[in-house]
């Protein structure tokens, strides 16, 4: 691997850990404003089933899978592969 296609690699890790931050600070954003809308909106004598959990959970599945692709994709991968590869090097022996 030549410098430049390392520098080239190390560049598309540091995009994806930048773009799970930025998708991460969106998410903190509108979801305290879903909650702070619920809290500001229940009536005094209605209900106060808090309806802001539904989006918090579910976009959370999806940040917790961008997590994962960010920072532990290219690691991962990096790793199995290392793996397989000395695996499939010794059945050649």
């Amino acid at each position: 691997m030549t410098e430049e296609d390392l520098r080239r690699r190390a560049e598309k890790v540091a995009r994806e850990k930048i773009g799970f931050q930025v998708h991460f600070g969106i998410y903190l954003a509108v979801n305290a404003f879903l909650i702070a809308l619920w809290y500001f909106t229940v009536t005094p004598f209605g209900s106060v089933f808090p309806w802001f959990i539904f989006p918090l959970f579910g976009w959370g599945i999806g940040i917790v899978g961008h997590f994962l692709a960010a920072y532990r994709g290219e690691t991962y991968i990096a790793s199995v592969t290392q793996k397989e590869y000395e695996k499939m090097k010794k059945r050649q022996l």
